[in-house]
């Protein structure tokens, strides 16, 4: 299923992409698609329903975010070793985990709002896990029984903040707007394989990251075994994997985002995301 949550900001419905690619409302089904309705029970109940006879959405509604109520936005970094090389960082032993604000969550089309005085603003498309099942302690060979799906994250991430003052990476990363997600979520028996899956990002119109999920350093079962034992991963949370390489600091010269940029960027199978870059709005 390719799940989805449409209407304006704070409002939104769910949804359903159909075989034909048209939206359905599932509003008489669940009335939304957050950590209530994530697990196998109620996941199950929305895979019954024939697509057909669910009300058609007429136009072209905005996407939210295809999740609701997030409770933890938790982010990889340095996940694929030709982007740790261009980043001029040796390969993480470990998965390297860190946390994007909650508050950074928007629908994937929305604009990007760079941050009042921000110059190292950044881009980096990803791949999310949806966590549909609480995990702790899991093995990694049970860990795909606590996943929803996989949808497009753009880790947005303003650089000097990350790595200029001081160590921790969160205050380059949970800026307002830094976490479109979206359009979809995508269960996971619509996905072949999840290790394989092709992933691109443009800036502009001209191609800035091309990559693949098979060069992640720790899969996406290590990834979920892991952190959760650290922390109780719960239904709705959000784990984004880490990004391929040809993002803007690891260019030469270093290329960052301004006012009147467009990136656009995908994943084989998740769909796309468009965001247009704006000037800080207090």
């Amino acid at each position: 299923m390719k799940l989805v949550r449409y209407g304006n900001p704070g409002k939104e419905k769910p949804g359903l992409i159909d075989s034909e690619g048209r939206l359905r409302d599932l509003s008489a089904v669940v009335p939304d698609l957050g950590p209530a309705q994530l697990g196998s029970v109620m996941m199950a109940r929305i895979r019954k329903q024939n697509p057909e006879k669910l009300p058609l959405v007429r136009g072209k509604p905005r996407f939210g975010c295809p999740v609701a109520s997030v409770g933890k936005f938790i982010a990889i970094g340095l996940n694929f070793a030709d982007h740790a090389a261009e980043a001029g960082a040796p390969i993480p032993k470990e998965p390297v985990v860190f946390m994007k604000a909650t508050s950074c969550i928007q629908g994937p089309n929305d604009p990007v709002m760079l941050p009042r005085g921000s110059t190292k603003s950044d881009w980096e498309v990803e791949l999310g896990i949806v966590i549909g099942e609480r995990a702790r302690y899991v093995s990694k060979k049970d860990a795909q029984a606590h996943v929803a799906g996989y949808c497009i994250v753009n880790d947005v991430s303003e650089r000097e903040y990350q790595l200029e003052r001081g160590p921790q990476w969160d205050k380059g990363k949970g800026c307002d707007t830094f976490g479109p997600i979206g359009p979809w979520l995508v269960t996971p028996d619509e996905i072949e394989n999840v290790q394989r899956l092709g992933m691109w990002l443009d800036l502009n119109g001209k191609r800035m990251q091309t990559g693949n999920t098979r060069t992640m350093i720790f899969d996406c079962a290590k990834l979920v075994s892991y952190v959760s034992h650290f922390m109780t991963l719960m239904p709705g949370d959000i784990i984004t994997t880490g990004t391929p390489p040809g993002v803007g600091l690891g260019m030469k010269p270093p290329l960052f985002l301004k006012k009147g940029d467009v990136m656009t960027l995908g994943i084989e199978g998740l769909g796309e995301q468009r965001q247009d870059v704006v000037g800080f709005k207090a």
